[in-house]
């Protein structure tokens, strides 16, 4: 199950079809989704976040707290949506683009996938873009 939550005004339109495409994702690859929470927030959320959490004093536009089992996918997924608009315009593509690259970057962690090393980052960047990929279909 994937369940959306807000604590910013930003409101996803079209909920119904990410899940599809979300578990399409997981699926192919053999996993299955468990629970999933998004939380869109602002920056000041995710920045306390990541203090608290992770000890980093940065802003950032996604965090992911993974409580997988196996095959199975759970966590939260934590995205900044002042970031996610700041990094669409940095990176010269739209926000929706953007906004589901950094959702399916959360659950591809879940799945192992990791960004750390420049060839894992390779890797990540491919991933995210077989994935989106399946959204014009």
């Amino acid at each position: 199950m994937i369940e959306f939550n807000y604590e910013t005004d930003f409101i996803l339109e079209d909920e119904s079809f990410l899940k599809v495409w979300i578990n399409t994702v997981a699926a192919e690859q053999d996993f299955e989704v468990g629970e999933i929470n998004y939380i869109f927030c602002d920056d000041a959320y995710l920045h306390k976040l990541n203090v608290e959490f992770l000890d980093h004093d940065t802003l950032t536009d996604i965090i992911s707290f993974d409580n997988s089992l196996g095959k199975l996918l759970n966590g939260d997924i934590f995205i900044s949506v002042e970031r996610v608009k700041d990094n669409a315009s940095d990176f010269k593509v739209s926000f929706q683009d953007e906004l589901h690259r950094v959702m399916i970057h959360g659950v591809l962690h879940y799945m192992g996938y990791k960004d750390k090393s420049s060839d894992e980052k390779k890797i990540m960047r491919n991933q995210e873009n077989l994935a989106l990929n399946k959204l014009s279909i």
